[in-house]
């Protein structure tokens, strides 16, 4: 179902589809069918995703994100529908379009009325889904009417019947975000990394108070906590988010499960992210697998090594770490680092002003004549590459946004395009104007005839 389109809508903010529902009526299913591939593990046994499971998909162009919002465990009469209240509150907090997934075989059970009122009562889109109908037994549906959420879309995730029409209507709900510009409440900053890396801590010694509650037992801070501030004038918000587990190492737990999808919506919405690794540690696969979460999102982001206060140290320390990582994060090297503690306060005072820096040249925009005359040189220096005795040309280029910077730079067959060659001239413009601390979009398109 993820169909190709190189002419991909853009915006700041990729619009969150959360699939919600009781266990067993589908979902997963339906999230590997959107995606193309098999990513959430599906049984038929309710609760089987241990996990939420996040995807980038698209329909007709247009980019979202798709969370299977599966597993929901069975724990009890009393405790059944409360979890899945629970998980309805949680879509409504961070998606932007609410995909509500029942069984059209089981009809109507008390759970689904009970997600119904909760949906209701919010004000985000949302679609009822009725799933399981592989033979479009649409008079099946007639008696969802009565959950008060509009007309259901009939559909069979199985047998992929319905599903096109379905997406059409999500994508219709999708806001519209602004392509530049800061938002009124100022430049917000999510602070993410795993658990027990000193985030709250952090946030406290930077507010100078103890506003958020600091623990040394992993997993303290569950939701998403915003903390506005002014500093210098400036207006900033501060995201302490959930830590985030490796997936085997999150136990059947509701809420410490719906922490993890409250981070990841902080990181969407954030203008800048701090990623937080513990210096008293290796770097880690999920330390890695959380800055390049941040580096998908393009986000500009900032490397605090914490609890650098412990760490034994001899002149070429900081030398080493910095190598670790170049080699860890060869994937975002453009990246920013700043080595912390938080518990004696050493380089805290400085984190805001490089985030500050970091932002500042994701914001930053270069004129076409700068950005053509950096492209000519690149081009004198080393000429496109050719393909089946073709070669590639390039014509000129324009910065289209900032947050991150994205260039569009026309050529005869952007098929000619060679990945080493789009490398290089990022590493070209990189060299003259000063990206770090962000990444930068280059999309190369077809010039057409009459331009």
């Amino acid at each position: 179902m993820n169909t190709q389109n190189n002419n991909l809508k853009s915006t700041t903010h990729k619009p969150l589809v959360a699939i919600v529902g009781r266990p067993n009526v589908g979902k997963s299913t339906f999230f590997n069918r959107v995606c193309g591939k098999r990513i959430s593990i599906v049984k038929n046994i309710p609760g089987v995703t241990r996990d939420r499971v996040y995807a980038d998909a698209e329909w007709t162009g247009r980019v979202f994100t798709l969370i299977d919002t599966g597993g929901i465990g069975i724990k009890g009469d009393g405790e059944f529908d409360a979890e899945i209240i629970d998980q309805a509150t949680v879509a409504i907090e961070t998606a932007d379009v609410i995909i509500f997934m029942v069984d059209g075989l089981e009809g109507i059970l008390p759970a689904d009325f009970a997600v119904a009122k909760t949906l209701r009562a919010s004000k985000k889109p949302i679609i009822l889904c009725v799933n399981k109908l592989d033979n479009n037994e649409r008079d099946l549906t007639y008696d969802f009417y009565k959950l008060g959420l509009g007309e259901p879309s009939a559909i069979s995730s199985e047998q992929a019947k319905g599903i096109g029409d379905l997406l059409d209507r999500v994508v219709e709900l999708f806001p519209a975000f602004e392509d530049d510009g800061q938002l009124e409440s100022g430049i917000s900053i999510a602070v993410v990394g795993k658990p027990n890396v000193g985030k709250s801590s952090i946030i406290n010694k930077m507010l100078g108070v103890e506003r958020v509650i600091v623990s040394p037992i992993s997993g303290t801070t569950r939701d998403a906590i915003d903390t506005p501030f002014t500093h210098n004038e400036q207006q900033y918000t501060l995201i302490d988010t959930a830590g985030l587990r490796r997936k085997r190492g999150i136990e059947d737990d509701s809420i410490e499960r719906y922490g993890v999808l409250r981070s990841l919506s902080a990181i969407k919405r954030a203008d800048i992210v701090l990623v937080v690794f513990n210096a008293e540690e290796e770097i880690s696969e999920q330390d890695v697998r959380i800055a390049g979460l941040v580096h998908e999102e393009n986000k500009p982001s900032v490397i605090v090594m914490n609890k650098w206060d412990t760490v034994e140290k001899d002149g070429f320390t900081i030398e080493k770490y910095q190598k670790r990582l170049d080699v860890d994060l060869a994937f975002m090297d453009y990246y920013k680092s700043i080595y912390t503690s938080a518990t004696s306060g050493k380089r805290i005072e400085k984190i805001l002003a490089i985030a500050s820096e970091a932002y500042n040249n994701a914001s930053r925009r270069i004129t076409t004549g700068t950005l053509n005359d950096i492209l000519s040189d690149a081009i004198s220096m080393n000429e496109p590459p050719t393909k089946n005795g073709r070669r590639l040309k390039i014509y000129y280029a324009t910065q289209a946004r900032t947050n991150p910077p994205k260039f569009i730079i026309k050529v005869n067959d952007e098929s000619l395009v060679h990945f080493s060659y789009k490398r290089y001239l990022e590493n070209c413009i990189r060299k003259s104007v000063d990206f770090t601390g962000t990444p930068i979009q280059i999309i190369f398109q077809n010039k057409k005839a009459e331009e």
